[in-house]
């Protein structure tokens, strides 16, 4: 009897465990399948959540119900604060799966839906950003947008909205058709069929204009907030130095200083959050993202060939050993972002919780030289941040520093480098960030060029190795036969095809890759690309390049994007590209296409050059000299390892050890025994030298 009794204790429990399993699996959505991490982090909302994709839009237009698109990405804080308030409760949940298809969608691997939505919220209210979350009709036209609502607000919208659709559905239908075709015409590029002509002066006018929004105290652009803008910085490195712009060089020696400095840069573990709350870079949203981190090292790495500032080489490399610490996996791919939140000691998600201090535990921990680390570090008024909470940042040189507290600067060192020992040993204590790990082609391409320009400026191999080993993984694994690339990897899975973005970062990192390495199998595949991204996404009527591919399922409006945010547009960087495919391979379509779509952006880029800053450095290169270096012989690789260590933002290299007659620039130009470089405008050579010093002469800026 015992025995039977027993039994059937332990049935019980395997059955309610069952039960509890079976509730649990039937409490998931259909995120459940994704493999984004943060589709996954909404698996467990009551909200009856669906991805983006031919079968949740059709039952929209089947169950002739209101689509709920909202759209956000792991790192997002205000995203996870929206989860926590709306779609975690029930009696929201329940008022979205009655009325509406809720559809979930990761804005960074879904860039081509997030740019229409967008785009149609910055129409409707003025502004943007995530989470972003729109209401369309059952056939995907916007009716009404935003982004971070409250609880109430957004269970006031979703009744309102819904009774609207259900009474009086014709007013929804002709708001949605006015804004759609808003949409479509907000974005087009026309086709300039007169003369294109570019000249200095346009460039130094459009510069000018940038310039009255230059914050001269703490760098970058007068605001509140403070964004890294890597490709407008890179720009105006450029032309500070090609026009010899003293006031420029400033501004950028500035901006680049004070983002070092600031808060938004992690003094211990290294890397840079996604911006900052105030104007001296100081508070971030900690999220830390791998596409501001690629381009910032590549910035840092340009600076540091111009002028060999200290800081620039120690902000590089803390940066990249972040990224090889964090953001790194073993195949050599790059995870995408850590988010802000973390767990604080009460368990609890907050933001900074794995980043600030307060004064007693800094106290507790820097038992040698307090009072030296709280003044480099400003333990004070300046470096507070909220309720006895510090972020570390900086206000002085090192060598300042130093001369201040009368120590040397090796003793200054030796004691940094004790204080970031010290306090990376707790943070390794504290819980992590969660890990955005899955891989993005065009984010990879942008980290092989940081990882390339770093490698140039510094010379360290394993940079050099860390940038080959992602670039042979994508042509193994996000490379397709038919030359189609795939947006997205994760768990050995791709399941979304690249967009224009990829193609364009890719091609530009493999460019750069060549002329690092002269391995002819890069140049050569960045040319294959280019012909596949002409084949497949120009848009013939302006020879600009749409953002998804001609065969991609269409979207309400077809998205052209042209302007430099704090990635460059892809259109500027094919454009880019294709100017210097056209000199490497003496390509007239090439060149006539670069100059087309450079002369069609024209106007777009001197009323606004603070949003079209990679086509301003394309600009560039038609007003002021730019030259193809050409090194023949069995010391190329010694002369260009050279050139490299100079900041020469006007050329571009081609190389051999020997004869080669595949690449036209290199055609006639070996001779035996001999090694010589070939500065050359347009494919016209100057006299061959044999010292890198000589050829570097005849590089005008």
């Amino acid at each position: 009897m015992r025995l039977i009794t027993k039994t059937l204790f332990y049935l019980c429990i395997i059955l309610c465990l069952s039960c509890n399993k079976d509730r649990e699996t039937a409490s998931q959505n259909e995120l459940a399948n994704e493999t984004s991490p943060y589709l996954l982090q909404h698996a467990n909302n009551p909200v009856n959540w669906k991805a983006w994709n031919d079968k949740t839009l059709q039952l929209a237009k089947d169950e002739n119900k209101l689509i709920i698109i909202s759209i956000g990405y792991s790192a997002c804080h205000w995203c996870h604060v929206m989860e926590e308030e709306s779609f975690e409760n029930d009696s929201i949940a329940q008022i979205m799966n009655e009325n509406f298809i809720n559809i979930k969608v990761d804005r960074e691997e879904r860039p081509d839906v997030d740019n229409v939505y967008l785009n149609a919220v910055q129409l409707m209210t003025g502004s943007g950003g995530w989470p972003l979350n729109c209401i369309a009709l059952p056939d995907g036209r916007p009716i009404f947008g935003g982004t971070y609502f409250t609880k109430k607000q957004w269970q006031e919208i979703l009744l309102n909205i819904s009774k609207l659709y259900k009474e009086t559905p014709e007013k929804a239908i002709e708001f949605a058709a006015k804004l759609t075709e808003g949409l479509q015409q907000s974005e087009l590029i026309t086709l300039k069929e007169d003369k294109a002509e570019f000249t200095d002066t346009e460039l130094k006018k459009a510069v000018l204009k940038w310039q009255q929004d230059f914050d001269t105290i703490y760098g970058g652009e007068k605001s509140d907030i403070k964004f890294p803008m890597p490709n407008s910085y890179e720009f105006l490195l450029r032309y500070g130095y090609q026009f010899e712009d003293e006031g420029v060089k400033k501004h950028i020696e500035t901006t680049l200083t004070k983002m070092a400095f600031g808060g938004i840069y992690d003094h211990i573990n290294g890397g840079f959050s996604r911006y900052s709350t105030d104007k001296k870079w100081h508070i971030p949203h900690f999220e830390k993202m791998l596409y501001d981190n690629a381009q910032l090292v590549s910035l840092y790495a340009k600076a540091y060939q111009n002028d060999k500032k200290e800081l620039y080489k120690t902000t590089i490399e803390e940066t990249l050993d972040f990224v090889n610490q964090e953001l790194t996996d073993k195949n050599g791919t790059f995870f995408s972002s850590l988010d802000a939140d973390s767990k604080n000691i009460e368990n609890e998600l907050e933001e900074g919780a794995y980043y600030y201090f307060t004064k007693q535990e800094l106290q507790d921990l820097i038992t040698d030289d307090y009072a030296l680390f709280e003044d480099y570090y400003n333990i004070n008024d300046f470096g507070l941040w909220e309720k006895d909470r510090y972020v570390l940042i900086r206000n002085s040189t090192n060598v300042a520093f130093a001369n201040k507290h009368k120590i040397s600067t090796d003793a200054l060192s030796i004691k940094i480098k004790n204080w970031k020992t010290i306090l990376k040993k707790v943070r390794k204590q504290k819980v992590k960030p969660n890990l955005d790990d899955k891989v993005l082609t065009s984010w990879n391409a942008l980290m092989i060029k940081g990882y390339l320009d770093a490698y140039k400026a510094i010379k360290n191999e394993d940079y050099l190795k860390a940038a080959l080993k992602n670039a042979n993984f994508i042509l193994n694994n996000q490379l397709q036969k038919d030359g189609n690339l795939y947006r997205n990897y994760k768990n050995g899975k791709n399941t979304i095809n690249a967009y224009s973005e990829d193609y364009a970062t890719l091609i530009d990192a493999f460019i750069n890759l060549y002329e690092v390495t002269l391995d002819e199998k890069w140049l050569t595949t960045s040319k294959k690309l280019m012909d596949f991204t002409l084949a497949n996404y120009k848009n013939t009527e302006n020879n600009m390049f749409y953002f998804a591919s001609n065969k991609s399922k269409k979207l309400i409006s077809r998205k052209v994007k042209v302007d430099d945010n704090v990635i460059a547009s892809p259109n500027s960087i094919l454009a880019n590209c294709l100017f210097k495919l056209s000199l490497y391979y003496y390509d007239t379509n090439y060149t006539k296409m670069a100059k087309q779509m450079l002369h069609n952006m024209h106007n777009h880029i001197l009323e606004s050059p603070t949003g079209f800053s990679n086509w301003l450095n394309l600009m560039t290169n038609y007003t002021k000299p730019f030259y193809e270096v050409a090194i023949v012989g069995n010391e190329a690789q010694n002369i260009k390892n050279e050139l490299l260590d100079h900041y020469i933002p006007n050329i571009i290299i081609v190389g051999s050890e020997n004869e080669n007659e595949s690449v036209p620039l290199l055609k006639g130009k070996f001779v035996e025994d001999e090694t010589y470089i070939y500065v050359c405008n347009l494919g016209t050579c100057k006299l061959p030298q044999k010292e890198t010093n000589k050829a570097i002469e005849l590089i005008q800026k």
